[in-house]
Order: structure tokens, then C-alpha cells, then sequence
């Protein structure tokens, strides 16, 4: 792709950094702000500044706040006493889409893939065992993406928590294997969250 403007093209080489844009499309989007007013692109670029400067991760939870704690972990009208365990924020995101969750969320930061280099030492897994020591949690909801990594990190994750009296579930096989939660659709996730099952009879009928 041949440019007219080093501007131009440093701009698009940006964009075609972000995960799924492409040099094409990287440059439909340096275009439509080139025909912008001027105060409309500083203002993007303002506020993308501003939400790297200034955005927090959950002291509790780990998810994305504008605060110490997110409004998640905040709001009095959630139940403390339900944890949902995810791999990332867009899994959070994904979930709240459903409305038919009102507890709280441990968000991991990734699922155990030694293949990729992820074990267990750099994941949250020992501040949720320390939550569910400390909090008044009745019950874990392992909403994580259901393949082989995710299976791997429920079976650890329950081996750290054994002898802990909390119930440990998991969301029903709505999402097919191999499937990720952020492209579920919102009624499927919604019943998988519903119709979740103690890990018991999960671990059971993987083998």
C-alpha cells in the first residue's frame, strides 16, 4: 500500500496495530477522521488518551474502573454471596448483556495454556481462593470458555478450592465446545448461566 503522506501512513500503520484491522480497513478509519472537524478527531484522541492515563482495574474483582472498585463490586443490590470466575473483561461484558446475572465476577486475566507460555502463577487464581476465604461466598459460577484450556483451569481451580465449604457449578453446555462466551448470543449464555451444574457431574461427564 503506497502512501501520498507519511502522516497518512503513520496513522494507518496505528490502527492496523489493533487486533482485527487490517491495512484496509486501518485506512477508512484514518480517512473518515481526516473529514472530521478538527475538535471532533483532537476530541478522540483526547478520550483515548485519557482512558489509558486514567483507567483503573478493580481492586476486588480485577475488572476495568473509573474508581478503586468498579460499580459492579459496589452497587449494595448485587449478591455478594455468587461469584462468577471469567477469563477476561469482554467475558464480564458478555454476561452483564444478558441481564440475568446480579452477583459478583472474579475476572482471571486468562485461562492455563502451558502451550502458550499462561500457567497458573500468572493468573488470579490464588486472590479468588483468598476471596472465597474472606467473602461470604455461597457459590462459584466457572463461566470460562468451554475447551480444553478452560476445562484445565476448572479442574485446578477446584482442586485449590477443595475442602472449602463453597458450591462450585459451572454454566451448562449451551456454548458448544470450542466456542467463546463473548460470541455467544445473549439467550444462549443466559440459559448455559441458568442451567449451570455442580462441577462434580461437569468433571464427570468429560471423562
Amino acid at each position: 500500500m503506497t502512501f501520498s503522506s507519511t502522516l497518512l501512513e503513520n496513522a494507518v500503520n496505528e490502527f492496523a496495530r489493533l487486533p482485527g484491522i487490517g491495512k484496509k480497513t486501518a485506512l477508512r478509519l484514518a480517512l473518515y477522521l481526516i473529514k472530521q472537524p478538527e475538535a471532533e478527531a483532537l476530541q478522540f484522541g483526547e478520550t483515548i488518551n485519557r482512558m489509558r492515563k486514567e483507567i483503573k482495574f478493580c481492586s476486588n474483582c480485577l475488572n476495568v474502573s473509573d474508581t478503586e472498585l468498579c460499580n459492579i463490586c459496589s452497587n449494595s443490590m448485587r449478591q455478594k454471596h455468587l461469584l462468577c470466575v471469567v477469563e477476561n473483561i469482554r467475558d464480564v461484558i458478555a454476561i452483564e448483556n444478558t441481564q440475568q446475572f446480579n452477583g459478583l465476577y472474579h475476572v482471571l486475566g486468562g485461562i492455563i495454556s502451558p502451550l502458550d507460555g499462561v500457567g497458573p502463577d500468572q493468573l488470579s487464581i490464588d486472590a479468588l481462593v483468598e476471596r472465597v476465604k474472606k467473602e461470604e461466598v455461597q457459590e462459584i459460577i466457572f463461566a470460562l470458555n468451554p475447551n480444553i484450556q478452560g476445562d484445565t483451569t476448572i479442574y485446578y481451580i477446584g482442586r485449590k478450592l477443595k475442602g472449602i465449604p463453597v458450591k462450585i457449578t459451572t454454566i451448562a453446555r449451551g456454548i458448544a465446545f470450542g466456542g467463546e462466551l463473548e460470541y455467544a448470543d445473549e439467550m444462549t449464555l443466559a440459559k448455559s448461566i441458568s442451567n449451570r451444574i455442580p462441577i462434580e457431574n461437569y468433571i464427570e461427564a468429560k471423562n
